[in-house]
């Protein structure tokens, strides 16, 4: 571990470096960080007293297993409150000057390596790779400077395809954008845009989009790509390849000797089934040795295949930190938020994000910076080879990131160390993955090799443009929402468990409140334990008339109630400080409620099974490809989309089904038990306001995205299970 002081909060001598010397950016420190220190000392004391009461109950009533459990379930939610509350502490905005950057001799501009990732040609669509390679091929940038290398970690000849369409486009695409100064850099938003004042240009332009789409789009539906046509190109696809077992393939699609358009690079690493391959982070780990070799770039960026460009001024709103000398010896990287396209109204399923992306960064951003999420993210290369006092070295010298590459990347002897450093085998007994390049160790490789720069001293800053940088595509089915975050609740678990866990090695390398702030994703999966205890015995209580909670006239149903109010106030006065509205905070914390009980309660039972050695989790890419139109007409009218139904929506349904069952039975019985009951029935009430999707999806509904039969069957048994669990725990 290196020796340091680390940095807790932004610092006076940043702030004044900031707006005094070099003028490209400021640093404003947000208006509701005093109110918000405030509430977190009152809200802390609530908490230890109700500590105090569970405790105090623990020893002097009879119902030692209700309130151990209650204890537990609250100990989670505090330390998720404590988490959260460190990202508070010190929130702040950055503004950028990129106009200033601009006027910079051409010198001042390094060169850039852009890194894009996709996998599957039926879930990554390749038309959509293309958009967004030649989005950032037409940055506002030096083209001479932009090297642009796609990873497809597939192996398929129809993305390969669909780069080689998109190279020759870009060689009419990238003077149109220059010359006309076109803010949509990708073809498919340009064109989708309806306009009157189209030249000539455009309109044939447009056209010959078309035709590339209509190519591409053809050789994806036949599923292969006529190898006669392009006979040394496509020749290693022969019956012997998979995506699972194939050699290292690099193909030079476009060169930028011509200063006219970017290098665009394609490269897909070899793969041998016995090998491990490391998913995500070993494609990014091959793409950076491989660029190491062909151009080194002292910029990086990673994008993911759907995260097209939306700002042709990104890299420059970057370099206003990365150039800046008073900050730049240990300013690893420059993250962007991510921004999704073709969200509906009131965003149904929380997928844009907005407590990660704006509520949280802000938080990150006055500590040691944000956490990187895998995507729109610019790194200084030197990142990636130790701590900012300590370079490590790679194995070989031409992989070393103060190396000038000056030989054409077409060069035989260039090509073929390319290939060697994208073999599957390359890296034994080297340190990629452990010290250098981006860490393996877990399903979320990019919040853990964050974490690890963080560690090793390095910092970063959260950039936030008036105008988007980027967009992407976000799932339009509720299946695929909580199946991704399935994933990351695995991934995550790895994390905290794991010897660099942000619970013991994060707090001691990164003090307190950054480590805080980096135990809070981590804490995530965990939230399935109050949600289930919350969501299941208040309401057994409530159907037998016991209690559970303080009365009316006891000082510590206040307690409760202050506790629950204060925190939901605040979550919502977060939301619309950062732009959201309240009805997209209502959809955001009735998620919170399904991902709890079904992507964090599934992630546990994998992680455990994973760690029993009966399981193995996988990697499974989320499709970024349009549904059918009957399920995109429900997404856009937003009705909850349960196809295709599965086991991980049970737990939900049951717990909805108990709540509405607790529910009618309280009301029944409210004027025979009185007040005793109050704090019982409004949790009840509140998760049946929440569950109102499922009784629909339940009964109602008649099309493809209701609930199956079967779920809502043994939901129904496992409520009666529990109703009669309940009569002998609390009988």
């Amino acid at each position: 571990m290196i020796s340091r002081k680390p940095f807790l909060f932004t610092t006076k001598m940043e702030l004044q470096t900031t707006e005094h010397s070099t003028k490209l950016h400021m640093c404003h420190p947000c208006r509701r960080t005093i109110p918000y220190r405030i509430y977190a000392v009152v809200h802390m004391c609530g908490i230890i007293a109700l500590m105090y009461h569970h405790a105090h109950s623990l020893f002097t009533e009879h119902t030692a297993l209700l309130t151990s459990l209650l204890l537990i379930s609250d100990v989670v939610l505090a330390s998720m409150w404590a988490s959260a509350t460190s990202l508070r502490l010190n929130p702040v905005h950055r503004t950028e000057y990129p106009e200033k950057y601009v006027a910079k001799p051409e010198e001042h501009f390094p060169k850039l390596d852009v890194f894009i990732c996709t996998a599957d040609p039926y879930k990554e669509p390749p038309m959509m790779v293309a958009n967004t390679v030649l989005s950032v091929m037409a940055y506002g940038y030096p083209s001479d400077k932009i090297s642009v290398y796609v990873s497809d970690d597939g192996g398929s000849s129809l993305t390969l395809f669909a780069l080689m369409e998109a190279a020759k486009f870009s060689e009419h695409w990238l003077p149109f954008c220059k010359k006309n100064n076109v803010q949509d850099r990708s073809p498919e938003v340009y064109f989708s845009l309806k306009s009157s004042s189209w030249t000539e240009e455009a309109e044939n332009l447009k056209k010959m989009y078309e035709d590339v789409k209509d190519r591409v789009e053809h050789v994806v539906d036949i599923g292969k790509v006529d190898q006669d046509q392009f006979r040394d190109v496509f020749d290693l696809w022969d019956h012997k390849f998979t995506p699972q077992d194939h050699p290292s393939i690099i193909k030079v699609l476009q060169n930028n000797e011509t200063e006219i358009t970017p290098n665009l690079i394609y490269v897909s690493r070899e793969k041998i089934r016995a090998t491990p391959h490391h998913f995500k982070a070993g494609a990014l780990n091959t793409l950076l040795r491989v660029s190491s070799v062909m151009t080194n770039s002292p910029i990086i960026l990673t994008l993911d295949c759907d995260m097209y460009s939306n700002n042709p001024t990104t890299p420059l709103h970057a370099l206003c930190y990365l150039s800046d000398p008073m900050i730049n010896f240990g300013l690893g990287f420059v993250q962007f938020p991510q921004r999704f396209q073709g969200i509906n109204r009131n965003d149904v399923y929380a997928s844009e994000l907005i407590r990660p992306f704006d509520i949280n960064m802000v938080g990150y951003d006055g500590l040691m910076g944000p956490i990187h999420v895998g995507t729109g993210c610019f790194f200084n290369r030197r990142i990636f080879y130790g701590p900012p006092t300590n370079l490590i070295l790679p194995e070989l010298d031409e992989l070393a990131p103060t190396r000038i590459a000056d030989k054409p990347i077409k060069a035989h002897t260039v090509l073929a160390l390319a290939h060697n450093v994208a073999g599957c085998n390359y890296e034994h007994n080297t340190n990629w993955g452990s010290k250098i390049g981006f860490r393996y160790g877990s399903l979320v490789e990019d919040y853990y090799t964050g974490f690890m720069l963080h560690c090793e001293g390095w910092r970063s800053m959260f950039c936030r443009p008036q105008r988007a940088a980027f967009y992407g595509s976000t799932p339009k089915r509720l299946t695929d929402v909580v199946w991704q975050q399935m994933r990351w609740s695995i991934g995550l678990l790895e994390m905290g468990f794991s010897r660099y866990s942000p619970f013991t090695y994060g707090l001691k390398s990164l003090g307190l409140f950054t480590g805080l702030g980096y135990c809070y994703y981590v804490v995530w999966p965990f939230c399935s334990i109050p949600l289930t205890v919350y969501g299941v015995l208040p309401q057994l209580a409530l159907i037998y008339g016991i209690r559970v909670f303080p009365k009316p006239s006891d000082q510590w149903f206040w307690l409760y109630i202050f506790l629950s109010l204060g925190a939901y106030v605040q979550d919502l006065s977060d939301f619309l400080l950062e732009g959201g509205t309240c009805r997209k905070w209502w959809n955001d914390q009735r998620m919170w409620l399904i991902r709890g009980l079904s992507s964090f309660f599934f992630g546990m039972i994998e992680y455990t099974l994973k760690t029993l050695n009966l399981s193995t989790p996988g990697f499974n890419v989320t499709s970024k490809a349009n549904g059918d139109d009957e399920q995109k007409k429900r997404y856009g009218q937003e009705i909850f989309d349960f196809a295709p139904s599965s086991s991980i929506f049970l737990p939900m349904t049951t717990v909805a089904v108990l709540n509405l069952f607790a529910f009618v039975s309280g009301l029944y019985g409210l004027f025979a038990w009185g007040e005793g009951l109050s704090l019982e029935l409004m949790l009840a009430s509140f998760v049946v306001v929440n569950s109102l999707p499922i009784y629909e999806a339940m009964v109602l509904r008649k099309d493809d995205g209701k609930l199956q039969k079967g779920i809502c069957f043994l939901a129904g048994i496992l409520t009666l299970v529990l109703i009669l669990g309940g009569y002998f725990l609390l009988k």
